[in-house]
């Protein structure tokens, strides 16, 4: 028999599931409709709860953003962490190895749903609405670029990189990274393990190109 639930258990458990439920059809519903566009009702109706549930989650439309952004940029940052913990540290082939980070990079982080979400929401509504971003800034690409450039700066220390600041390097090497990819990302479009593939090694040889030694000292 199925073990009975305990009823606070079970009360924590809708809860959540309607929490991530409103701020997945919220986040749909501001990419489509863009900020102006959207409204409680449409949000409610997506997430498949109540007007009345909506407000007693998040108060207003403003605050449910605020949430969307908060949420997604949590989730990305997780992925972008575990991606980190794969990193090459102690590589026999850098640039192969770079490459192939690179792409999970992307793959995990930047191309996935959660990624095309906060794209489109930083494009249509960042400028008009700065301030319900300023937890991003804060909270998201920081934090990406501080681990990085800790990593590249382990690298150098090793001899394979010559780097004079590694902040600078970590934010040039992810810029390298989407370079590529852009005007896909931009329109939405579907982007190929061919085309990751292809601009990783693109970004890295660029990288390497200004930072790559040829060796590590000691070897």
């Amino acid at each position: 028999m199925t073990p009975a639930i305990a009823p606070d258990i079970a009360v924590v458990r809708s809860h959540s599931a309607k929490r991530h439920s409103i701020l997945d059809a919220a986040a749909g519903v501001f990419c489509r409709e863009g900020f102006a566009g959207a409204n409680i009702d449409l949000i409610a109706a997506e997430a498949g709860v109540s007007r009345q549930t909506v407000y007693n989650h998040h108060g207003d439309k403003e605050n449910l953003l605020v949430a969307v952004v908060r949420e997604i940029t949590e989730r990305i940052n997780a992925g972008v962490f575990e991606t980190l913990a794969t990193f090459p540290d102690k590589p026999v082939n850098l640039e192969a190895e770079l490459v192939d980070f690179a792409v999970r990079l992307n793959q995990n982080c930047l191309c996935n749903r959660d990624g095309k979400f906060l794209r489109k929401l930083l494009q249509t509504e960042g400028e008009r609405y700065p301030e319900l971003f300023s937890g991003w800034r804060e909270h998201g690409p920081a934090k990406t670029w501080a681990a990085l450039a800790a990593r590249f700066a382990r690298l150098a220390h090793a001899g394979w990189l010559d780097l004079d600041d590694p902040d600078v390097a970590a934010r040039q090497f992810l810029a390298l990274v989407n370079a590529d990819l852009q005007m896909a990302m931009i329109f939405g479009d579907s982007v190929s393990e061919e085309q990751l593939r292809a601009a990783a090694a693109n970004a890295v040889r660029c990288f390497l190109r200004a930072y790559g030694k040829a060796r590590p000292h000691g070897t």
